[in-house]
């Protein structure tokens, strides 16, 4: 596994990161057997270049939700974040795939939909596949489920890639031949 000490930047150099996306397929996503369905979605929009499950760290799962754990830690007041994203997390299996395609994170980020499946669309895969909602997780004083997460942009993506695949890792960074046959 990937030390998230090298998420802070420059894994790697000469990456053109908007092409790139890593995509995190939540516990809930495995525990109901979606992770076929799911990337086989994404796989008709950007490559998948690589995927694999690995039951995440606490210093991954934290790297990773960094942004809840301190600027955004203040929208949160029905749950103990750090508290949750343990339970919901360490020693639970993840999906992790890395995406290539032009203007990845954004397109997937479009495709997965809004956080809270209860309003995501039904042409997106939160919508299609998400059970949960945004009201029963407050009520229960949880963090959502939400089947995915992928980067939200190209310095989103190479953080990520620091924290899932890390520095020995960099050799899968490269554009698969099969890219140019992709579709946008």
């Amino acid at each position: 596994m990937a030390d998230p000490r090298a998420a802070g930047g420059g894994v790697v150099t000469a990456v053109d990161w908007t092409r790139w996306a890593v995509v995190l397929l939540k516990p809930d996503c495995l525990s109901r057997g979606l992770v076929e369905p799911v990337l086989t979605w994404i796989g008709e929009h950007v490559t998948i270049v690589d995927r694999r499950t690995v039951t995440p760290t606490e210093a991954q799962v934290f790297a990773h939700y960094e942004d809840l754990l301190t600027t955004r830690l203040a929208h949160f007041t029905w749950v103990d974040v750090p508290a949750d994203l343990r339970r919901t997390y360490v020693g639970q299996r993840v999906g992790i795939a890395l995406a290539y395609g032009e203007a990845a994170a954004p397109r997937l980020r479009e495709l997965i939909g809004d956080f809270d499946p209860n309003t995501a669309g039904l042409d997106t895969i939160r919508g299609r596949f998400g059970m949960d909602s945004l009201s029963k997780a407050m009520a229960e004083g949880r963090l959502i489920d939400n089947v995915i997460h992928t980067s939200d942009d190209p310095t989103g993506a190479e953080r990520e890639f620091g924290i899932w695949y890390g520095p020995t890792e960099h050799h899968l960074l490269r554009p698969p031949a099969t890219a140019e046959r992709s579709p946008r």
